[in-house]
């Protein structure tokens, strides 16, 4: 009787750790290829007050991308964050951090009107969502941000609330 509960045992651990291996596998996201930041630079979104901008005035420079939703509450629980970085790198013009709502207008005009938030936000809307699968993110969770070098090749994904620390070091390392 030991015997076979130590076997039910062992295949318990056994397919938990393959299931957490293959969830890993699955959330984490994929490397963006450089169509995907290729078709992230050809993007006109509207900004929060609804004018079109042209993310192509971003090409060319160190770039972090952060998709995110106000409905998401680890994506606003780093926006404060966000913005206290943007200082620091515009302190250096080191990099630009700009943010990609996956919301309507109307919300995200709500949110920024109500929030002081220091780098320019963009209405991705449901064509962000499809944005951000193209540039790695397969699990469509948020937030997704990208750490895109000078060269438009994506250095680094990460996929849900940042580490500022870590971010921090990742753009030093560019």
């Amino acid at each position: 009787m030991k015997r076979t509960w130590g076997i039910f045992g062992a295949v318990a651990v056994i397919c938990i750790a393959l299931g957490a291996y293959i969830g890993h596998k699955q959330t984490s996201p994929q490397q963006a290829d450089t169509s995907a930041v290729a078709a992230l630079f050809s993007q006109s979104m509207p900004d929060a007050q609804g004018k079109p901008q042209e993310l192509s005035q971003w090409k060319d420079r160190p770039l972090v991308v952060n998709f995110w939703a106000t409905w998401c509450a680890p994506c606003v629980e780093e926006m404060p964050e966000l913005s206290a970085l943007q200082s620091e790198l515009d302190v250096g013009k080191k990099a630009q951090i700009i943010g990609i709502g996956i919301d309507s207008p109307s919300n995200i005009a709500e949110f920024v009107g109500k929030y002081k938030i220091t780098y320019p936000i963009y209405v991705g809307g449901l064509n962000g969502t499809e944005l951000s699968r193209q540039l790695g993110n397969q699990a469509g969770g948020l937030p997704f941000t990208l750490l895109i070098d000078s060269t438009g090749k994506v250095r680094k994904s990460y996929l849900g609330r940042l580490k500022m620390d870590e971010l921090r070091k990742d753009i030093a390392s560019l």
